[in-house]
């Protein structure tokens, strides 16, 4: 991969490897849907978080998303979390790995947390039609 140089090259590598992850039309909608307002947050979540980090080579985007899982679930963010688990399907984990990210986050973050994931995770797989 390319690494990109500019701005512009990173926002669209990032754009791209966003679409990949959560699917063109959650990527579309939240940038649709963004006012004057909220559209500098979405510019910056779109080329730092997705162009310079998502794009590295040195972990596969399945790692990534176990790690985002883990993190959210630490931050008890129910909203980012629904979303990742999405993304963490389209990149190809499992059912059974998410069950153990949020296992081990029971540990080391605690118990409601863990909890509250696992309820978005089900919500998640029902709406998805995912079954074990």
């Amino acid at each position: 991969m390319t690494i990109p140089t500019t701005h512009e090259e990173t926002f669209e590598a990032g754009l791209a490897v966003r679409k990949k992850v959560l699917g063109d039309a959650h990527v579309e909608r939240s940038l649709g849907n963004t006012t004057e307002f909220g559209r500098p947050i979405q510019e910056l979540v779109t080329e730092y978080c997705w162009g310079a980090i998502w794009t590295r080579e040195g972990l596969p985007l399945h790692s990534r998303s176990l790690i985002n899982l883990a993190m959210l679930t630490a931050l008890n963010r129910p909203h980012e979390l629904g979303v990742h688990v999405r993304g963490a399907l389209n990149n190809g984990v499992s059912r059974e790995e998410i069950q153990e990210v949020f296992l081990q986050t029971a540990i080391y973050v605690g118990v409601p947390a863990a909890l509250e994931s696992f309820r978005i995770a089900e919500s998640v797989f029902q709406e998805l039609n995912v079954n074990d």
